[in-house]
């Protein structure tokens, strides 16, 4: 299916959106010596798998530049991919270069912090862009893993399929029209995982079976 031409990756300054341009400004002046930008998507431009969160946390990825490094959801994401065969090294926040994706890549729905981790819509759709421009950047892509309904709902969107013929589902597996398969999780948050709506084990299983799907 056709994807609207698009750059994968917005500049670090990315300044469409003007309440998250604001906000970043903001954590600048406070914070200097984090990244403070739109972060960029994280793993191989050959990946078969395409992981996709909702967006960039204020004092995780935020701060690295990194989607979901430092980030609560990080502390589950990470050691997941690394027991699935989808990241090699170890997690280590502290060595950013400890740990490296294989055969999967990281980006966000939305790839600016927003205030209260709350995006709006308009901002969602803005930076919907940039997804497609990913997608269509991977030339290997067979599958998509969606962190949460924001995710799964922005998949579908970029690659204009009906949502209610593909229903977000925790553990769901969607054959989607043009080829690719998207699975969906709830997202590792900590309220999410705080609350038992998600536990390990139940993600551990959905990104085992986005692993299995693109071994072949």
């Amino acid at each position: 299916m056709p994807l609207l031409t698009s750059l994968p990756e917005p500049k670090a300054d990315c300044a469409l959106c003007d309440r998250l341009a604001t906000f970043r400004r903001d954590n600048a002046a406070a914070h200097p010596d984090w990244f403070n930008g739109a972060v960029p998507s994280f793993g191989p431009e050959d990946a078969r798998l395409l992981i996709v969160g909702l967006a960039p946390g204020l004092k995780g990825a935020n701060r690295t530049g990194r989607p979901f490094w430092g980030d609560f959801a990080g502390d589950l994401l990470y050691p997941t991919l690394l027991k699935a065969g989808l990241a090699q090294g170890v997690h280590d926040l502290d060595r950013p270069d400890s740990l490296s994706l294989a055969g999967c890549m990281i980006t966000n729905a939305v790839r600016c912090v927003p205030p209260q981790n709350k995006p709006t819509s308009a901002e969602i759709k803005c930076c919907r862009q940039f997804l497609s421009g990913r997608i269509a950047a991977l030339p290997a892509l067979r599958a998509l893993l969606a962190l949460g309904r924001i995710a799964h709902d922005s998949i579908l969107d970029t690659l204009a399929v009906k949502k209610r013929d593909f229903p977000f589902s925790h553990g769901a597996r969607h054959a989607l029209p043009d080829g690719l398969v998207l699975f969906d999780s709830f997202h590792c948050s900590r309220l999410n995982t705080n609350t038992g709506r998600l536990t390990p084990a139940m993600f551990e299983t959905v990104v085992g079976e986005a692993a299995a799907s693109i071994s072949d």
